[in-house]
């Protein structure tokens, strides 16, 4: 029996099958996020921070592109893209806590506080949610400068990353729903 091409077309039992592929696949995907953040050596010199920003920013970019290529392709866009979001914004938060983390590392002074990975991710996410409740502040230039890119890209990642996503979606679906033209017999 063949899986239907249609998330509409599918049994009740199939959809809750794929619903629970795609909740493990992004809760595994989330886990290995965070754990690599947790668990891989960050003891580099102080400018590491930057770089760390700068390939996470790109790595993130490259992951989208990739993502909406898929949703585009996708049988089943919408599903898709919830899997994009759910694997995205933990990288973008993760990316962001290891540069603060770094920075923290090189320079205990560029944070109100020194900021160990727990207090990276916290102050990352204080900041993503818009909630900031300056327990934790950048004191010097460069980590201002950095956390207001982390805003700007925030309000990418809510506003534009968002409707290429769901772009990619109503695209698929329109090419899927728009009647197929059938070869003209008569044209050369």
């Amino acid at each position: 029996m063949r899986t239907p091409s249609r998330y509409e077309d599918l049994t009740r039992g199939q959809r809750h099958r794929m619903a629970a592929v795609l909740i493990l696949r992004a809760v595994v995907s989330v886990v290995v996020i965070v754990a690599a953040y947790f668990l891989l050596p960050l003891k580099e010199p102080a400018g590491t921070g930057i770089v760390v920003l700068v390939v996470g920013i790109l790595a993130l970019a490259l992951v989208l592109a990739w993502q909406v290529w898929a949703i585009i392709g996708s049988p089943f866009p919408r599903l898709r893209a919830f899997e994009t979001l759910a694997v995205g914004v933990p990288l973008l938060l993760i990316t962001f806590a290891a540069g603060y983390y770094l920075i923290s590392q090189g320079d205990p002074a560029a944070f109100s506080q020194p900021l160990d990975r727990v207090g990276g991710l916290y102050f990352t996410i204080t900041v993503f949610s818009t909630v900031g409740f300056g327990d934790i502040t950048p004191v010097g230039d460069l980590p201002r400068l950095l956390v207001s890119l982390q805003m700007l890209l925030n309000l990418v990642v809510f506003g534009l990353v968002a409707k290429l996503i769901f772009g990619a979606v109503e695209m698929n679906l329109r090419r899927r729903s728009a009647p197929r033209a059938e070869p003209d017999p008569t044209a050369p």
